[in-house]
């Protein structure tokens, strides 16, 4: 098993940044790679219980990812399980996401921790997943 971790800091107040990673309407404008958007969902990482995610291209492929939200600490941390789906909808290998917001001088820090990946190559693509996401957050937040 693979873990990933990735910082990035923001000029904005930690209760700001945590309503961001955490509730419906902020995920829905950052959620997915660059390119893509959410086509269908149950995404609400604020309350623990059962999430997903449907995400489309450009080119209409859609991929679907799901699991459980399985802490929300306001406005510290949210944890959720996660797993893509296959094209006959069967979840593949369950690994855990932790957003852990900071407070920082000029702002606040969100650490994401993506553990328990099946792999470099898994590891791999998910940090470029998750920094195009947190590329798109960055732009909803300046």
């Amino acid at each position: 098993m693979t873990d990933l971790r990735l910082e990035r800091e923001f000029n904005v107040s930690p209760d700001r940044l945590f309503t961001a990673v955490s509730t419906q309407s902020e995920l829905l404008q950052w959620w997915g790679l660059e390119g893509m958007n959410v086509a269908d969902h149950n995404l609400d990482l604020s309350r623990p219980g059962p999430w997903f995610s449907v995400v489309r291209n450009d080119d209409g492929q859609q991929f679907k990812m799901s699991g459980q939200v399985t802490h929300v600490d306001p406005p510290r941390s949210v944890g959720f399980t996660w797993a893509w789906h296959d094209a006959d909808d069967r979840r593949g290998n369950e690994s855990h996401v932790t957003f852990t917001v900071q407070a920082t001088k000029s702002g606040a820090r969100l650490i994401l921790d993506h553990r328990e990946l099946d792999g470099s190559e898994q590891s791999a693509n998910h940090e470029m997943g998750w920094a195009s996401s947190l590329r798109k957050l960055t732009t909803q937040l300046n």
